[in-house]
């Protein structure tokens, strides 16, 4: 069966060369052409992932964003204007996935809507729970607890968690932290990794699990001891 994306933009042009560019990939497309209409068809359609436009009239794709976040974990790709550094990092600190500035390739577009929904559907094999003090992690599940109590993450998050999980003791250097997350063909910013971990110990944080990342500084990243408070 296909995976589904929908596609919101303004611009028809863009709608156009995206879908030209994914249905060919093996996609099946939808498109919204404002910000209104793309939240609705979310919510309806229930999509694989969502390509949104920042810039959209009647609702931005920001407020999209934080509109699906409060009760979806669908991955979401931003498409950006070249000089929007703010609203790229506001966007992924709301939980996008990752983000594309214009003007972009379109094969890039489905390099990593690929490797976005590659990391979004859980392995079918079996896989063994991860633990650490209060912390445990079902990569196969896509769940994560504290305690009782479940942490809802973004699939980037849960891809960042899982790796530095399965090296608990281990300090991992930022860029083979970077290529096991985001793949080795992708240039992804600082910004981009820090605002991903950022938005990750905060949800951590905020469940009960104080220190759970640690920054080696000049190293690289590891677990915390992940003690409840």
């Amino acid at each position: 069966m296909s995976q589904h994306v929908l596609i919101a933009d303004d611009d028809a042009g863009i709608r156009d060369v995206l879908r030209m560019a994914l249905e060919p990939a093996g996609f099946a497309v939808s498109v919204a052409a404002d910000g209104q209409e793309a939240l609705q068809m979310a919510r309806s359609l229930s999509p694989d992932l969502v390509v949104l436009d920042i810039g959209m009239p009647e609702m931005d794709g920001l407020t999209v964003c934080r509109e699906l976040r409060k009760d979806s974990d669908v991955p979401i790709l931003f498409l950006t204007a070249q000089s929007d550094e703010v609203d790229r990092i506001v966007g992924l600190e709301m939980g996008a996935d990752d983000y594309v500035p214009k003007p972009f390739s379109p094969r890039e577009i489905v390099a990593r809507i690929r490797a976005i929904l590659k990391r979004a559907v859980p392995a079918s094999a079996p896989t063994a729970v991860l633990r650490r003090g209060v912390l445990s992690v079902d990569p196969g599940r896509h769940t994560c607890r504290i305690g009782e109590a479940p942490v809802v993450l973004t699939s980037r998050e849960m891809e960042l968690l899982v790796q530095l999980m399965r090296r608990p003791d281990n300090v991992m250097p930022r860029p083979a932290l970077v290529d096991a997350v985001y793949g080795t063909n992708i240039h992804v910013s600082d910004r981009t990794m820090d605002s991903h971990l950022r938005n990750l110990r905060a949800k951590l944080a905020q469940a009960g699990c104080a220190e759970a990342i640690e920054t080696v500084h000049g190293v690289g990243i590891r677990m915390g001891p992940c003690r409840a408070v």
